[in-house]
């Protein structure tokens, strides 16, 4: 070592610490080859491990809530069951791709014809690789295939929705039509339980589900309350709400219409950022959330699709 390698030697005349001479760790970092005392690498190797494990818990976190907000948190952490038997046509790639023929091509040319729709979908619906129950109000007889064709094709390509059985699933040509158009499954009504649980089971097949919670089309423009059953499904499987408002849907087709008023009314389909249950939640509680999420989609849009006039006459019906 030279002599301009070699450390400046201490001043007896400069004040702070080292002005007293050595401290009691002096002797050991004479002798230590790693040059630090004991106690000193004992304290370091203890910050270490309490930065290491600072850094593994915010990365839990961080996965936790990416997984739990993103995306289906029991699809991400157990894997969907591949479908079989019955369950296997609601994931097939052929009935999708002839799906998406009649839902973004034909239907969408109707649409477009007698309507002017337009479509709002926050940008964390398209992070979702999972199941998920697609949960909006019900204006009219097009709800299914509008949510349908306006959901982004990656989440809506298995995209499917329960309809009456003794209705829609009694002649085959019924029956053809909402299995090729909604991807539909058949639900029970008046007490009967034969396709009792069919809805838990596809969303554990990784089939997304629409579901209807006033269970019937509005009848005044209002929207009803919503029944905890959609709620109760996704907190029982473990998957994401998606909230979504239908605006000027009513007014472009009231029940008891079978065909939109002319002059192509304004309707829009707004798609909300995905809930989900809080911890201890229950079904009743987390649809009550539900209704409030899709009323304030449906508020904040209003105005905007429908005008102040409109709102005016809703609120005094």
């Amino acid at each position: 070592m030279t002599s301009q390698d070699k450390p400046p030697s201490p001043d007896p005349d400069a004040e702070g610490p080292d002005a007293e001479g050595p401290g009691p760790d002096a002797e050991s970092s004479t002798t230590d080859p790693s040059g630090l005392a004991p106690t000193v690498r004992s304290r370091a190797a203890d910050a270490t491990a309490r930065a290491t494990d600072d850094l593994k818990g915010r990365s839990k976190r961080l996965l936790d809530s990416l997984s739990a907000h993103s995306l289906s948190a029991r699809s991400r952490g157990e894997g969907w069951e591949k479908p079989t038997g019955e369950l296997a046509k609601y994931r097939s790639g052929w009935r999708a791709a002839a799906r998406f023929v009649l839902q973004r091509v034909l239907f969408r040319g109707f649409v477009n014809s007698v309507v002017s729709p337009q479509v709002r979908t926050h940008r964390r619906v398209k992070s979702i690789r999972g199941p998920f129950v697609l949960v909006a109000n019900h204006t009219s007889h097009v709800d299914g295939p509008l949510l349908a064709m306006s959901l982004p094709w990656a989440q809506g390509r298995f995209l499917c929705t329960g309809t009456a059985s003794d209705y829609w699933f009694d002649h085959w040509y019924r029956r053809i039509f909402v299995r090729t158009m909604l991807n539909a499954f058949p639900i029970d009504r008046g007490g009967s339980r034969k396709h009792a649980g069919t809805s838990r089971r596809l969303l554990r097949s990784g089939v997304p589900i629409l579901v209807f919670p006033e269970g019937t089309r509005q009848t005044t423009g209002r929207m009803s309350d919503f029944k905890p059953g959609a709620a109760a499904l996704a907190i029982g499987v473990g998957v994401p709400v998606v909230p979504a408002a239908i605006i000027g849907g009513y007014e472009a087709m009231p029940k008891g219409r079978y065909w939109p008023l002319p002059g192509r009314p304004p309707v829009r389909v707004v798609f909300g950022e995905p809930m989900i249950s809080d911890l201890d939640e229950s079904a009743v509680e987390y649809s009550t959330r539900i209704h409030a999420r899709v009323k304030d989609l449906y508020d904040e849009h209003h105005d905007e699709v429908l005008g102040g006039v409109a709102r005016d006459e809703e609120e005094s019906a």
